[in-house]
This record gives C-alpha cells, structure tokens and sequence, in this order.
C-alpha cells in the first residue's frame, strides 16, 4: 500500500504550485520535482524559486529545496527537488502522481509503478498515459476533470487577460540569460526596454505592471518567454495565486477525490489506511 495523502508533482511552476497550495490547504502533503534551471516567469508564485534560492512561499505555504537523498513528505509545507525525470518516485512513498509540467505534448514517461497519474492540460490522453486529465484552456472549462479521451489542444495563443493577449508576453530575442532593468510589481509603459538577453534589447509590447520575469540565472534560447506584463497595472497581485491556478488546483482535489484518495490528517509520517485504486483498473 502506497500512502494516498503523499502528492507527487511533476514540476514547480505557476499551474503546479497553485495546484500544491490547494492540496496542501486541504491536508496533502506534497513534493513538488523540477529542472535545475527553472524557466517559471511569475516566479512570486512559483515555488520553482526555491532551486535557485533555497526556499520560496507562495502565498501561506512554505516550501525548501531539498537534497535528493533527504527529500520528505510534510504536512502544512512542500518541498522541493531538483527531479526532471522524476526518479526519485518509485524511491518514496508517493501516493498520487500530478504530471504538471504543461510541454503541451505527448509527455515523456514519467516512473509511477501501481500508482495513478493525473496530467494538467494538452498532451495527454486517458488510459495511455493519464488516469485523469484537468482542463487548462480557459476557453474550454477550466478545471474540468476529464476521464475518457484528451484535454483541448494547445492554440498557441496566449490568454486574454485585461483585453491583451500575445502584447503582453514578453519573449527572449537572442540566447542567453536575461539581464533585467525592473522588477516584478513595476510599472511600465509601452515600449520601454525592461532588460536584455544576449545584448539585445526586450520592449514591453504595452503598459502596466510587470507580473513576471524569469530568473536571471535561468538559461534561454530564443523565442522563449521571459516575462508577462498585465495590462490591469496595479490593480493585481503578483503574489497571488491566479484564478487558472486556483481552478486547475480545484480539478486536481475533484481528481483526488473519484480517485477515493484522502489525507491522512491524523499521522504526519505519510502513512494510510488507504491509497485509493486507479480509475482505470
């Protein structure tokens, strides 16, 4: 028996730690794996960060990075590890596995012998590589869990947000590491120069607030995004776990829950009666 209140998941950025702040809220203990070089823009909401700075909390869950040989399920906290395979899960006593790396494609396998697999948007399809998928498009019912054939397909667009769409991402133009002049939370205007990569200039594509920017350290090729600027300005929160995020988190707990797989409340050592079944099976 597997303990069903230790969440698995497979990446650290925005979708994925929206998704632990709800678990954890709900009494899951969560371990949450990502790459070295995280590429997470909204990075206040993101405990990806914690790779490049030792912690992070997004809103009121803590979270560290911990070695590989010492990494833990904890209540009321994450934890994070540098895991881009997911090797450590047949290692641990991992309940539930969340596939929250969002490449929008078919993924690469991840290692979760007897144990069920949820997957957060496009790529995956049930009974192949999911036993339950979340919806991610916002166009296409956000949140839903879905249990017979795919999620919607990645349009390559990016979202609405304050009436702005792709105006507002902002995207690597040369290879390299981006050298920023603001900080998220800044106020910009359209056309301003908010730093460079590779010697070469990003202009924000309009006015507002700097939502995201990716870590400095982060190595980027070109074309890939590098910041988000929110046309509503100082009307949000870059702090602030997103609606998409809280909707997507609400789909994984309805998941959890077909999946007849609770926390454990009452033992904090990751041990359970009952780790639920696939839905497959």
């Amino acid at each position: 028996m597997k303990p069903a209140g230790n969440i698995w998941i497979q990446g650290a950025g925005e979708l994925a730690s929206g998704v632990a702040v709800r678990l954890v809220r709900s009494g899951y203990r969560v371990v949450l794996a990502e790459t070295d070089r995280p590429l997470a823009v909204r990075r206040l909401v993101c405990f990806s960060e914690a790779v490049y700075s030792g912690r992070a909390r997004v809103e009121d869950v803590p979270g560290t990075l911990a070695e590989p040989s010492s990494v833990e399920f904890r209540s009321g906290k994450v934890q994070v590890v540098v895991d881009p395979g997911g090797a450590l899960i047949p290692a641990l006593e991992v309940g539930v596995v969340v596939d929250a790396r969002m490449t929008k494609k078919t993924p690469e396998n991840l290692p979760h012998p007897e144990v069920p697999l949820i997957g957060l948007g496009p790529g995956f399809t049930c009974g192949r590589d999911a036993d339950l998928i979340i919806e991610t498009h916002r166009e296409a019912r956000l949140g839903m869990v879905i249990s017979t054939g795919s999620a919607a397909a990645n349009t390559g667009v990016a979202g609405l947000v304050g009436g702005k769409t792709g105006q507002r991402v902002l995207r690597a133009p040369a290879a390299g590491c981006l050298t920023p002049l603001f900080d998220i939370g800044d106020i910009v205007q359209e056309g301003m120069v908010l730093g460079h990569v590779g010697g070469i200039p990003v202009v924000s594509g309009l006015t507002g607030m700097i939502r995201g920017l990716v870590h400095p350290e982060a190595e980027l090729s070109p074309g890939v995004k590098v910041g988000d600027v929110d046309p509503r300005g100082s009307a949000i929160d870059p702090a602030q776990v997103t609606d998409k995020a809280l909707a997507v988190g609400g789909g994984v707990l309805e998941a959890l829950l077909r999946l007849n797989i609770l926390p454990d409340r009452d033992n904090d050592s990751g041990r359970s009666a009952s780790a639920g079944r696939k839905l497959t099976e």
